[in-house]
């Protein structure tokens, strides 16, 4: 069975007054029907750029190179007006903040009602009454006491989490196959942390859908996620199941940022720390391995040349000195 996304060779190149910066290189995913995939690195690594340029939502100075396939369609080669009938109602996108991305001055439930009605040909066409309606069982769904009396509330009368939970009640407003979560937790406190991420991964379940995942936190990924891609300097540099890469890291970055989380055995413990800094998008392109001045398993080789991804016990590593020993 062919996998519902497709992307090969992925690069993404902005225009810059000091000449052109390329912060994605060659980027490879796969994610199939009812799949649950973890992004995670270092901030400016390319998680939430691969994510927009999906959704051809990079920015009009992007310029994109490579394949994108969705349920047979190349997505690079949708035109602005298909690409919209495709976001929201196949592929629907949950940003980082809720609170920008919600209108200050419309009801939260006309917003799940506004994306249902742009949406769901069959509802809108039953008329207003019956979108009211949808929308108040979305937003049930969610997790949103009194669902009835909270649709005329407006987002600054929520909580950050509830507001959340509007956030997903308008991305499953169009009933889509594959969500894509960007940081969803950010901001919020480890309760409702837990609790938003238990919604979104039940939904999934429940609904079939696929999910790609962005975020920090490698505790979230070994909860929520059956695979996992990590990404340094715009590649992926290991990918394979969860329960396979986090017991047994193969790239010394991989085993650098499980390292780098406080277990709780000991209150005083040092945690690992890994050397440096990441690349700067748009500094000096390498020609070797991006993470070879950081790491303390690099070869003469590492300099010279990237290690394309390539098979490796439990996934895919690109790396010319793999970790043998898990941790």
């Amino acid at each position: 069975m062919p996998p519902l996304l497709q992307i090969s060779d992925l690069s993404v190149e902005f225009q810059t007054p000091s000449g052109p910066v390329r912060a994605l290189h060659g980027v490879d995913l796969q994610v199939d029907a009812g799949d649950s995939i973890g992004l995670v690195g270092e901030s400016r690594s390319g998680k939430s750029l691969t994510c927009l340029s999906i959704l051809g939502l990079a920015g009009p100075g992007a310029r994109t190179r490579g394949a994108v396939w969705y349920d047979g369609q190349d997505l690079l080669s949708r035109t602005p007006g298909q690409l919209e009938r495709i976001r929201g109602r196949e592929i629907s996108m949950i940003f980082q903040d809720p609170a920008c991305a919600l209108n200050p001055v419309m009801s939260i439930g006309d917003q799940v009602a506004e994306a249902i009605w742009l949406n769901r040909d069959g509802i809108r066409r039953a008329g207003r009454g019956r979108v009211r309606a949808e929308a108040v069982r979305l937003l049930d769904e969610v997790g949103i006491p009194q669902p009835d009396r909270r649709y005329s509330s407006y987002p600054h009368e929520l909580s950050g989490g509830q507001t959340q939970r509007v956030m997903i009640a308008m991305m499953l407003a169009g009933e889509p196959r594959l969500l894509i979560a960007d940081e969803p937790t950010t901001a919020l406190d480890v309760t409702i942390q837990a609790q938003i991420l238990a919604l979104l991964t039940g939904l999934c379940r429940r609904r079939r859908m696929a999910l790609i995942l962005v975020t920090h936190d490698l505790g979230v990924v070994a909860q929520s996620c059956g695979r996992v891609a990590v990404l340094y300097g715009g590649r992926i540099v290991e990918t394979g199941p969860t329960r396979s890469v986090f017991p047994a890291p193969q790239h010394p970055y991989t085993a650098g940022l499980i390292r780098s989380r406080p277990h709780g055995t000991c209150a005083t413990e040092d945690l690992f720390v890994i050397d440096g800094a990441g690349p700067a998008v748009g500094g000096t392109t390498l020609a070797g391995c991006a993470f070879e001045p950081r790491c303390h398993h690099s070869l003469p080789a590492c300099r010279q040349s990237w290690p394309r991804l390539a098979a490796a016990a439990g996934g895919r590593v690109a790396c010319f000195n793999p970790v043998e020993r898990p941790l």
